[in-house]
């Protein structure tokens, strides 16, 4: 019998319209099962004794056939994807667990989702910032957790649920960092081309285990409908990875999350030696002061105004650089901006506002640089970092290679993340930048190993910690390893908070993606450019899945007004803070220097105590 391709196996077993939902999973295992209330249509999610222990089970639930009768429920485009409501009530939940007995108490979570809900609704909701809280508390709960792919697993909406202490995966099951759809749309332009996009996406159980995202396999049935035999096999998986489990302290096995979230996207070139070796520039010690790729400069000279030299008789310089205010090569009318003449000089001064309208331009790494550091201070380190020396060479397909010569020159930097020491107002801190002009700032393995090496160095060096997200999402060519990023910068930044340092993450435009549902969304300060555009699944794939967009609610400003009233919704938001401040570029540095000084003047260091056994450890102090 020949075997089946992975398109096959995506189209026939993985979305079968009558494959056996969470629901069904749970009614066959859980006879007691007590269904929390207002759990909402795509989520499930309850308690019930299972081999003498208590289970929190959290289940993402995809439509069945009979759930599709009316008009209405096939309009439902964010069917089967939890929304930012439902993300609460899984902090909620989780916050419930963990009153109970630790040792007697387990979660277990039923991942079956194409991804996490894009819909204004949620996205206004802070979508993203939940992904994130959520992704974070699941490497720090002191509860035994277990997570299961049980048919597909979509981009941070199934990582949300995903990272546990013991991770299966139904041996027809797929877990990817998008759909395979969107993939093809994105990359090949073609959402027709799904095998290509699988092959670069790598989903199968088999090679997510390879890579250390998973842990076991479960078997699945001949039959794809057979719910009977598919819910026997789960329930081998899950009595062994309780007894497992069981075995192991929760000190331990949280040390093992943290592990396990360092070691993401390192295939070689791992370990205590590959940490050590720093790659550190020389400072750079002019400012950069270039204008971004692709706008236009113009060579002017006034024929119809009288000129400022107007009755010299000594030679001048007939010309000078201009920049006309939102147009941009390649577009023949302009669509931003006031379409003045700005002279380039105001332009780079202002870093790339304009100085009459205040339209600004997506700004560079370079020129984020010259905005927040002071002249000559900032070091980069880790700058010859590749992905050669992170990824196995047949991981690098030869559309990724394409995709990264295609880059070079586009920088003056080698990726997406540049990482250094600086001086900001003289306080020295440890800074993460993303260069949006290589590979639009996407998050691959070396974006998320810069970055954990970056707040190695940070601790190391005791000092505090500023990021500036500018982002288009995960890099889909690396396929699950560029997801895992997110967890990888999660349990970075939980170190830092662990150290009692502090955390500062800037906002610029755009911020979305893994990005944004990682790191970005844990600072101790959030801060936001004017009009940034903040938001988990960009308005062009919002468009596309059919989603209305209205981009105005997902910018900064209006996201800056609902988080005034976060602390009225406590319950609802838990630990979300969304945006503190809105700021402008030119005052973004004297914003950052405010909150170093309150650090410094408050004398805010981690508190050292000693245990009964001598050994000192460190106590965080809340900023």
């Amino acid at each position: 019998m020949a075997k089946p391709d992975l398109e096959e196996i995506f189209k026939k077993r993985t979305r079968h319209p009558f494959r056996p939902r969470a629901s069904d999973i749970i009614n066959k295992l859980f006879p007691d099962f007590k269904e929390f209330r207002n759990t909402g249509v795509s989520l499930v999610g309850g308690t019930c004794q299972f081999q003498d222990k208590t289970l929190y089970v959290i289940g993402q639930q995809k439509p069945k056939p009979a759930d599709l009768r009316s008009n209405d429920d096939l309009k439902r485009l964010d069917y089967g994807m939890l929304t930012s409501d439902d993300h609460a009530r899984v902090l909620s939940i989780l916050k419930n667990a963990e009153k109970s007995d630790s040792e007697n108490t387990f979660i277990f979570c039923i991942v079956d989702t194409y991804g996490a809900d894009i819909s204004m609704y949620s996205a206004q909701r802070f979508q993203a910032f939940f992904i994130s809280h959520l992704i974070r508390k699941f490497l720090t709960i002191p509860i035994r957790t277990i997570s299961l792919v049980l048919g597909e697993g979509g981009s941070g909406g199934a990582l949300a649920l995903q990272v546990t202490d013991v991770r299966g995966q139904v041996d027809d099951a797929l877990y990817a960092t998008a759909p395979p759809e969107s993939m093809a749309s994105i990359v090949f332009r073609d959402p027709t081309r799904i095998g290509d996009a699988l092959s670069i996406l790598k989903p199968t159980a088999r090679d997510l285990k390879r890579l250390g995202v998973i842990d076991r396999i479960v078997p699945s049935p001949e039959d794809v409908t057979n719910c009977q035999e598919l819910a026997d096999n789960i329930q081998k998986f899950l009595i062994k990875s309780i007894r497992d489990l069981s075995r192991s302290r929760i000190k331990k096995l949280i040390k093992k999350r943290d592990m396990r979230a360092k070691h993401y996207g390192l295939s070689k070139e791992s370990g205590k030696f590959v940490d050590f070796k720093r790659y550190i520039e020389k400072p750079i010690m002019k400012a950069f002061r270039k204008p971004p790729p692709g706008i236009k400069i113009v060579n002017y000279s006034s024929l119809i105004e009288v000129s400022d030299d107007y009755g010299r008789v000594m030679e001048q310089k007939t010309t000078k650089e201009y920049i006309e205010c939102g147009a941009m090569h390649g577009e023949e009318k302009r669509v931003k901006g006031c379409g003045k003449l700005i002279p380039l000089e105001d332009f780079l001064s202002h870093f790339h506002v304009c100085p009459e309208c205040g339209h600004s331009y997506t700004l560079g790494a370079e020129g984020w640089i010259d905005c927040l550091a002071d002249t000559g201070s900032f070091h980069e380190l880790y700058r010859n970092l590749t992905v050669d020396q992170l990824l196995e060479k047949e991981a690098i397909t030869d559309y990724y290679r394409d995709f990264l010569s295609k880059q070079e020159g586009r920088s003056h930097f080698k990726e997406s993340l540049v990482v250094g020491s600086a001086r900001v107002h003289h306080f020295l801190v440890v800074l993460a930048i993303s260069e949006f002009y290589f590979a639009g700032g996407s998050m691959g393995v070396v974006f998320g190993e810069k970055f954990r090496r970056a707040v190695d160095y940070a601790i190391q060096e005791n000092l505090p910690f500023v990021s500036l997200c500018c982002s288009g999402g995960a890099r889909l060519y690396e396929g699950i390893s560029a997801l895992m990023q997110m967890v990888k910068t999660i349990e970075s930044v939980n170190r830092l908070k662990r150290h009692g340092l502090p955390y500062i993450s800037i906002l610029a435009d755009p911020a979305t993606g893994g990005a944004i549902a990682s790191y970005a969304a844990l600072g101790d300060i959030i801060m936001a450019e004017p009009d940034a555009l903040i938001i988990f699944a960009g308005p062009r794939v919002m468009k596309a899945k059919g989603f209305e967009v209205d981009e105005r609610l997902v910018r900064s400003g209006f996201l800056h007004q609902i988080s005034s009233d976060i602390y009225n919704h406590l319950g609802y938001y838990h630990d979300l803070r969304g945006i503190q401040e809105i700021c402008e570029r030119k005052n973004m540095k004297f914003s950052i220097a405010k909150y170093l000084e309150l650090y410094t003047r408050t004398n805010h260091r981690a508190r050292r105590t000693s245990n009964k056994r001598g050994n000192k450890t460190l106590l965080p102090l809340p900023l």
